[in-house]
């Protein structure tokens, strides 16, 4: 049964799809601007965040907000940490793959996490203790054991690209045992994806708490492991750890061969 809280975190998410939605046929017009080198934001991005504000602090005023447009405000035992619009490259270029994050983190945990794909209509919610779902139905993470024919998924950080040299390389390490490796533009999805089974493992550096903190729980309650490249945890996701990160997520096996991969590579010397 769904828990209270993720019933206000998926009516937020619900709200900032609509909001997202109608903006689709008028990409052109958008106001955008550049938060960071590489690093986009539409205003359609704030919009979204307020409609989730809005409906989070109407349920539960007394919380604190992380978002990735507004930032951190208020004070609280528990925070919801916001990305209204997790693939905002893909949205503004009309590339189908994006969605809606939203976490409530209590001490730098997540305790719930929702996302939401207002383009499939694919809502992953998970609980902590209670597992992962998509549309009301139990998931899991792929039983696959190692990097042999494995489905990777990764992502090219904006403000990392110095970095890219060593993580090129260890693409081309990966690859020798790997099926694909994909680079989609969400990492939240890309989470719920491994979560889901559609991917065996997934590594990026340069995420932020919004990226990740719902996605983090999904991976965790459908039976999956995440760490950072050398095997630790990943952090508190709030206010706290706004800084990037690293993440390695996967079924608890291939998890661990995706990490030692990296290390293997030499791309987690780059840190």
């Amino acid at each position: 049964m769904q828990k209270p809280a993720v019933t206000v975190m998926v009516k937020a998410a619900r709200a900032a799809g609509n909001v997202l939605l109608r903006h689709l046929n008028k990409l052109d017009a958008l106001n955008v601007v550049e938060k960071d080198r590489m690093d986009y934001a539409s205003e359609v991005d704030g919009l979204a965040e307020a409609e989730i504000i809005r409906e989070l602090k109407r349920a539960m005023p007394d919380c604190a907000i992380l978002g990735e447009e507004t930032g951190s405000s208020g004070k609280g035992r528990q925070t919801f940490v916001i990305d209204p619009l997790d693939g905002t490259s893909n949205y503004l270029h009309g590339i189908p793959h994006w969605c809606v994050s939203i976490a409530l983190v209590e001490n730098g945990e997540p305790q719930h996490g929702v996302i939401f794909d207002p383009l499939r209509n694919e809502l992953f919610t998970a609980s902590r203790g209670s597992g992962a779902v998509l549309n009301d139905k139990k998931i899991r993470v792929s039983e696959r054991k190692d990097l042999t024919g494995a489905m990777l998924i990764t992502g090219f950080p904006p403000r990392e690209r110095e970095r890219l040299a060593p993580h090129l390389a260890c693409i081309g390490e990966l690859l020798k045992d790997a099926e694909d490796i994909r680079r989609t533009g969400s990492a939240a999805l890309d989470l719920a994806y491994v979560a889901c089974g559609r991917a065996d493992g997934y590594f990026e550096a340069g995420v932020k708490p919004w990226d990740i903190a719902a996605g983090v729980l999904l991976v965790r309650e459908a039976g999956g492991r995440v760490t950072d490249f050398r095997g630790a945890g990943t952090g508190p996701m709030d206010h706290r750890g706004v800084l990037g990160r690293q993440i390695v997520a996967g079924g608890l096996k291939l998890s661990e061969s995706l990490q030692k991969g990296i290390v293997n590579s030499g791309y987690a010397k780059a840190f």
